[in-house]
Formats: structure tokens, sequence, C-alpha cells
């Protein structure tokens, strides 16, 4: 059986270890849903900020497997923009808010 729609393989490395993603499901409180999601690389049913690349170390270290790896091509497949902290625009936090102003007596 080929594991064609996997990234590096996960869903068969993970089964060959005899994990089911239920049990990661109840050891990491992170849904099926999102840990099938990782497996298949689709990386835009996540959650979003945070939770991606924490989802991502939580289930590597699930299955005793290199979390780098699985980082590296959700990077390359998010971009940085989507997937880096730093990526996002900080001004855009602050749109509608004006500057504070001193007031004297």
């Amino acid at each position: 059986m080929k594991d064609e729609n996997s990234v590096l393989g996960l869903s068969t490395i993970r089964r060959n270890r005899g994990i089911t993603l239920e049990q990661i499901a109840d050891s990491t409180k992170i849904s099926v849903r999102s840990l099938d999601a990782i497996e298949r690389g689709d990386f835009r049913k996540l959650p979003g900020g945070i939770y991606n690349t924490s989802y991502i170390r939580q289930y590597a270290r699930a299955i005793d497997y290199d979390e780098s790896a699985i980082l590296a091509i959700y990077y390359r497949e998010m971009g940085p923009a989507e997937s880096s902290p730093t990526g996002a625009d900080r001004k855009g936090l602050l749109n509608g808010f004006r500057n504070a102003s001193i007031v004297r007596s």
C-alpha cells in the first residue's frame, strides 16, 4: 500500500509504530481532522497562527519524528507571511487607533 497523500510518509510511520490518530488526539487534545491534515500536508485546514506550528510539533513528538522536517515543509508550503509570527503586518494590528496625545491643563 502506497501512502501517496502523506507528507514524508507520516501516516505510514505512525501506523508502523502502532499509533492511531485517535490516540494522538486523546493525548494532545488536537482534533483528528487537524492531525489528518498534518499527515496529508493540507496545512490550510489547520486553525492558523501559532496553533499550526504547535500542532505540528505535538504531532511529530507523538510519533517520535523529527519536527523540523515537518516544519520545513510547512514553511515551504505556507510561505513566510502566513507561517511566521514576524510575517504578520504589525501596523495592521493598530489600524483604527489614534496616537495618544498628552492633555495638559
